[in-house]
């Protein structure tokens, strides 16, 4: 049996899982999994990197339990977060990407290359956590002067594996610096904002060898999660999609990427995809889920949260991709302020969230269908949030699009069969 190990990281838990051929199917066994999470280091948010190489490893030592001979691995996580080195060592801390540090240094950013113009060659949406923004803010306050190169969030956690150094295309593509026509870094955007020229290195497409480690050969995936979920989707033919974890990733694939005034407008992205261009939006997801559980109900079962949104009555609704949803203190009160209301109970809170998710997935849906001028019938959910019946229907009801949800580990299924097909 050749098996192969995803490790794939998203932000609030990691997964080892270990995928094989049996008559011509892939088979999964999930060895090891670990908590992640931003922490609150002097006012900031940061990443635990120091933990999260220990688990990584933790987790391959696990899977060499189960299978002791291992074919490669590969390591999939968010996109946009970084780890600064000055030779081989961390110029900490990692930033996490909901940290506000970008928020003063955005409007000076746009005074250096306006929103249009980056938009028109990069083709990414705007976010305040992009790279772009995060590097500049670094760049201001010196953390620049002694960094020899970046490491995407992944890319560092495979040079902690093997030694070697790897910068990869469908992550660097999340960054808001690379070119959405050469898919390479931008020179126009480096030099309009002063960027150090050692940080952007050649890129490496998935499926390129990087090293080894316990001698298991370590290679790329499409390191980007999503870019992975997508691989991973068993879609019949070019349709929707939807990769549903700590955000709802909406898009569709294209030959080429879309960098009109209506798509900028509308805050859509292209981002690189395995020979394919990922047209695609950011869409709040189970965050808005996971947090008002923390807050109203810890630790109750999602079953029964679930359960008790559907007997619940509570039909208004609201943006919940404003950007009051993005980091808040309490997300129970940044949805009653949004709404102008009080919510009488939890199960009100949960209500609103979910039809606001489908909502927000229907109106995206239909831009979608404007900028690409297509129109599509299915809409494939993977993910965590594809397990969740009641938003599914939801979704389906208000987009008018056949929803097949596929509650199946795509980004794990995605990254094994790059790994698989190289």
């Amino acid at each position: 049996m050749k098996a192969y190990l995803a490790i794939d990281i998203g932000a609030s838990s990691g997964r080892h899982i270990l995928g094989w051929k049996a008559d011509g199917r892939m088979e999964t066994k999930e060895v090891y999994r670990f908590p992640n999470g931003v922490i609150s280091q002097d006012g900031h948010l940061t990443w635990d990197i120091v933990a999260l190489v220990q688990y990584v490893k933790s987790g391959i030592d696990e899977a060499l339990k189960v299978c002791p001979s291992i074919e490669s691995l590969s390591i999939d996580t968010w996109g946009v977060d970084y780890v600064l080195m000055n030779g081989d060592q961390e110029i900490l801390p990692a930033y996490a990407y909901r940290d506000s540090r970008t928020e003063s240094v955005i409007p000076l950013v746009h005074e250096k290359i306006p929103f249009a113009q980056l938009y028109h060659l990069t083709g990414c949406q705007f976010q305040p956590f992009n790279t772009v923004y995060q590097l500049y803010a670094d760049l201001l306050c010196g953390r620049l002067d002694k960094a020899t190169g970046l490491l995407m969030m992944p890319e560092y956690l495979m040079y902690k594996l093997t030694g070697h150094m790897s910068r990869e295309y469908t992550n660097a593509s999340t960054t808001g610096l690379l070119s959405a026509r050469t898919g390479t870094y931008c020179q126009e955007i480096i030099d309009a904002l002063g960027l150090p020229q050692r940080l952007f290195c050649a890129l490496s497409q998935p499926g390129t060898p990087v090293g080894s480690y316990k001698g298991i050969p370590v290679v790329l995936c499409a390191t980007h999660d999503t870019g992975s979920a997508v691989e991973g989707i068993p879609m019949d033919g070019n349709q929707l999609y939807i990769s549903s974890g700590t955000w709802s990733l909406l898009g569709v694939k294209t030959a080429h990427p879309i960098t009109t005034d209506e798509s900028r407008a509308a805050n859509w992205s292209n981002e690189g995809g395995v020979g394919y261009n990922r047209y695609q939006k950011n869409i709040m997801g189970m965050w808005l889920i996971n947090r008002l559980r923390d807050e109203l109900c810890p630790g109750k079962d999602f079953g029964e949260i679930v359960k008790e949104a559907e007997n619940s009555t509570f039909d208004a609704m609201t943006d919940v991709n404003a950007d009051a949803f993005l980091a808040p203190k309490s997300m129970s009160q940044t949805l009653e302020n949004a709404l102008g209301c009080k919510l009488a109970q939890p199960a009100d809170a949960f209500r609103c969230a979910y039809r606001s998710l489908a909502l927000c997935y229907a109106h995206a849906i239909e831009e979608l269908e404007h900028n690409t001028g297509e129109s599509y019938q299915d809409l494939y959910i993977v993910g965590g949030g594809a397990k969740n019946a009641f938003l599914n229907k939801l979704t389906e009801e208000m987009s008018g699009k056949h929803v097949i949800a596929l509650p199946i580990e795509a980004t794990a299924l995605g990254n094994l069969k790059i790994q698989m097909e190289r």
